[in-house]
């Protein structure tokens, strides 16, 4: 490489990723912790035995005391603001089971200012309809946030009566219902509906201390509760998903059930040394395949000698694709989930992220079982658009919440895999492909704001304080599927809104000179940008300044300092170590491929 700040950041950048393999040989990333996921650990374990998980719990709680905001508040990451969801969980979990200390007291107090502030004041219902009214219609968190608050006793004696009901009730019918019956809860959330909303029944909403009845269709659902949960223990690999249900379950006087004994055993295992936990498991498959997509180019690996290993990295990819329909969400076989544990649920962003990284693998499709493996996936996007042509995370037809909708970042990373790998797939499946890309375009232009920009799913950022979201993400996905099907018509407004967005500094955050510029951003719109085509000065101006910023910060590629953009089901943040690495070698390399050009 011709020696340049643009060719050793990318060197080194490209060192530090292949460095971050793990034994196996593939990426498996590395989590933020969370202090939602630990609150919720404590509760769960806390309340099935306390005598025996003492010692978890105790380092648990102390290490919620030592992370709490100055503000007094918590946010869901050691680099988050502090929200009123996150907040509540670990001021109700260290009121219950805190040890009562100077400091632990002092972190409840703290805990409770914040809250009034927040929420006006401690008043059980005013906290209630807070909760309520952050989440809306959809009731996939804020009735677990409330069932913790009356198990802790923060909602007072009554605290049942605040816990909204769920029909937990129709998870005995067909799956294939679901979308018909417009549940509260989003598609993922089968396992809470079931346990929380049993937990809700049998305590009959009031302060009665003997608990209801079960009711007759309860045994078939425990035997559906207990047929759903993963091998691991934990429902989608989640701290959160899987305390909510254990702690659901205690409360309902199912404390020797099967399910809470995978569920503590899962919680025990994935405890961190400091005593916190993760929001995840891993992120092993989305990892590894945004790896392999960043050392590509032009949908071949970048050169032999950087990446060793690929046909293990291969055949690892191709044992993660789900062979049968997955009993969580009926899934159809032939998808990917985020990771290579049975937590997982497949998905519409791993699958794509699968599909592009296969082919970057296998680039003269010399092998049978990747073009078999490919045309599987490929059918199961096509098989899971929606009527309006965008693509959803998990199941068809759930239109009803937000986390089941179409979305743009979806919709685009799923074009960008069928363009790859239509010319190797038979005629009938590329004629389904034209007609759904077809679709998928209009939806992408329908969901297209006056501004040329687009709102991702599934990432945010929480310095837009007006609405936490990252069309920078989201605008940066959609600008890539329009170049790489040629479509430059279609992406000129994305590519205008993202020279708009360049902050002072040279980087990009979320809005202009409002957002701080990370390293994340800033190569998620140079990586678009790159791939322009040429308009004179303005873009590649917006690019050398990127540059600069981008070698600056990552130190010439040996430094990457994660932040909060990654943006979990219903409003949970997080940050992935993996991100702004991954990121950085593709923005760079396309920078070098333009200028080599």
């Amino acid at each position: 490489m011709t020696s340049s700040p643009l060719h050793e950041t990318l060197a080194n950048a490209r060192r530090v990723l292949l460095a971050e393999r793990n034994a196996a040989g593939h990426w498996e990333g590395e989590l933020s912790t969370s202090a939602l996921s630990t609150a919720t650990s404590i509760v769960a374990l806390g309340t099935v035995d306390p005598a025996t998980h003492r010692a978890v719990v105790a380092r648990a709680c102390e290490w919620l005391v030592a992370h709490h905001n100055p503000d007094g508040g918590w946010g869901d990451t050691t680099k988050s603001f502090s929200n009123i969801s996150t907040t509540l969980l670990c001021w109700s979990a260290l009121t219950r089971f805190g040890n009562g200390d100077g400091r632990s007291a002092a972190a409840v107090k703290a805990a409770e200012g914040w809250i009034r502030e927040y929420v006006g004041s401690l008043d059980p219902r005013l906290i209630a309809e807070t909760v309520k009214a952050r989440y809306g219609k959809d009731r996939t968190f804020s009735v677990p946030i409330l069932m913790l608050c009356a198990i802790c006793g923060t909602l007072g004696p009554a605290g049942w009566r605040l816990v909204l009901p769920l029909p937990f009730h129709l998870a005995v019918f067909p799956r294939t219902w679901f979308a018909a019956l417009r549940l509260p809860v989003v598609s993922y959330a089968l396992p809470a509906l079931i346990a929380i909303g049993y937990a809700r029944y049998r305590k009959g909403g009031g302060t009665r201390k003997r608990l209801r009845k079960p009711p007759l269709f309860w045994p078939r659902l425990s035997e559906l509760l207990t047929s759903i949960q993963p091998a691991s223990g934990g429902f989608l690999e989640a701290a959160p998903l899987t305390g909510f249900v254990t702690m659901a379950l205690v409360a309902a006087g199912e404390t020797g059930h099967p399910v809470v004994e995978k569920s503590v055993a899962f919680l025990l295992r994935t405890v961190r040394e400091d005593g916190s936990w993760p929001i995840d498991t891993n992120l092993a498959t989305w990892a590894t395949t945004l790896a392999v997509k960043a050392l590509a180019q032009e949908g071949r690996v970048a050169h032999p000698t950087l990446f060793d290993g690929q046909e293990k990295i291969l055949n690892w990819l191709l044992r993660q694709q789900y062979r049968d329909v997955h009993p969580f969400t009926n899934s159809a076989p032939g998808g990917w989930a985020w990771t290579d544990l049975s937590g997982g649920v497949p998905d519409a962003d791993d699958t794509p992220g699968a599909l592009l990284a296969l082919a970057a693998l296998d680039p003269a499709r010399e092998r049978a079982d990747v073009l078999a493996a490919a045309a599987a996936g490929v059918r199961w996007l096509l098989d899971l658009q929606n009527r309006d042509g965008g693509i959803p995370t998990f199941c068809r037809g759930w239109g009803a919440l937000p986390f089941d909708r179409s979305s743009p970042d979806l919709t685009a990373h799923t074009l960008r895999a069928w363009h790859v790998w239509r010319p190797d797939l038979p005629a009938a499946l590329q004629e389904r492909i034209d007609l759904a890309a077809e679709r998928a375009r209009r939806f992408l232009e329908k969901k297209r704001r006056p501004d040329g920009s687009w709102s991702p799913l599934w990432f945010g950022n929480q310095h837009r304080l007006v609405d936490e979201e990252n069309p920078s993400y989201g605008t940066a996905k959609v600008v890539l599927a329009f170049l790489q099907a040629g479509r430059d018509d279609l992406a000129a407004p994305g590519l205008a809104w993202l020279r708009s967005q360049q902050n002072a500094d040279g980087g990009w955050g979320a809005l202009r000179d409002r957002t701080p510029s990370t390293i994340e951003e800033t190569a998620l719109a140079m990586s678009a940008l790159a791939g322009a085509p040429d308009d004179g000065a303005a873009t590649d101006t917006a690019l050398a300044r990127g540059e600069r910023w981008l070698c600056e910060a990552t130190k010439n590629g040996t430094v990457f300092e994660p932040s909060p953009i990654g943006f979990y089901f219903a409003r949970l943040w997080y940050f992935e170590k993996a991100y702004p690495v991954v990121w950085t070698v593709e923005a760079l390399s396309r920078l070098a491929r333009r200028r080599a050009m």
